[in-house]
């Protein structure tokens, strides 16, 4: 990993402008979930801290265009770059980082640029499809795990096909692997906006439900309810709930065990990830982690 900082380092560097330097400085940390992939998909290859630095810098660039879109004042507890700086300065800032990554990008074979390449695509559409479901309530599970899967998931399973691709793997297992690790990682966040607290997130605990995206325990919470909750539920969606209607949605969530419902389907999908490729434990390790988290 301190070979992918380095390159990370350089590639800001290479960008000439104080400005970026010290704005990229405000978004350091996170997990470096990606860059690890890589790394331990295609440890021995020379460009692997490279492809995971571009990689980091395309998640970097997506949060930042996030968090304009959602008017997030804060990022991992921090104050976010929209909120210190301005959405205009946020924006540029990712196009910057979007701009650098694609330029280091070019230099890869065309497989795996491609891979990349057309993952990034995938995940803009992915926020703008995220953007209009929170427009109204959507009950409907599949129409939110395909807009999941290209939001989230899709630059994890790209991450984890390219980096197969450099090391000579079966790319088609790893980015089943990517992908199924992406869907699973993205499903236990909306679990934990739900039953974490404040001071864990870094935000008020249901804040998914108040910016209007409705995920997986609240589409299995209204399917299973009665037509008069139903309504209720409805009539709390995109707004500031009292402690009490908090209160009576985590109660209806327990009644009809959605959190545990939305936990079996990351489950599952993590245990066909773990099939596809049982013989690599660290991966295996990774994704019994990311399943076993609390923030």
């Amino acid at each position: 990993m301190q070979r992918v900082e380095a390159q990370i380092k350089r590639l800001i560097q290479e960008c000439d402008y104080d400005e970026v330097t010290r704005l990229f400085a405000m978004l350091q940390g996170g997990k470096r979930l990606r860059a690890k992939l890589i790394l331990k998909i295609a440890p021995e290859h020379k460009d692997a801290p490279l492809l995971a630095a571009i990689v980091e810098l395309i998640h970097a660039a997506s949060l930042l265009h996030d968090d304009v879109i959602d008017d997030a004042m804060t990022r991992r507890g921090a104050a976010s770059v929209n909120a210190t700086d301005g959405s205009k300065t946020a924006v540029m800032l990712g196009d910057i980082l979007y701009s650098k990554a694609f330029t280091e990008l070019v230099a890869f074979d065309k497989a795996v640029a491609q891979t990349i390449a057309s993952s990034v695509t995938a995940l803009s559409k992915g926020e703008m499809m995220d953007v209009r479901m929170a427009e109204n309530f959507n009950s409907d599970e599949e129409r939110y795990l395909d807009m999941l899967y290209l939001k989230t998931a899709t630059l994890i399973e790209a991450a984890a096909k390219a980096s197969a691709l450099l090391a000579g793997k079966d790319a088609e297992k790893y980015a089943l692997y990517g992908r199924n690790l992406g869907l699973s990682f993205q499903i236990i966040d909306d679990i934990l906006d739900i039953t974490a607290d404040e001071a864990t997130l870094g935000k008020p605990a249901m804040n998914d439900y108040v910016e209007g995206k409705c995920t997986l325990p609240y589409i299995y919470l209204y399917n299973a309810l009665e037509a008069k909750d139903q309504e209720k539920l409805l009539s709390l969606h995109a707004k500031k709930p009292t402690e009490e209607e908090l209160l009576w949605m985590k109660k209806k969530m327990q009644e009809h065990k959605t959190i545990e419902k939305s936990f079996e389907l990351a489950q599952k999908l993590s245990n066909e990830a773990k099939i596809a490729l049982h013989e690599d434990k660290d991966l295996v390790a990774i994704l019994d982690t990311m399943i076993q988290r609390s923030y």
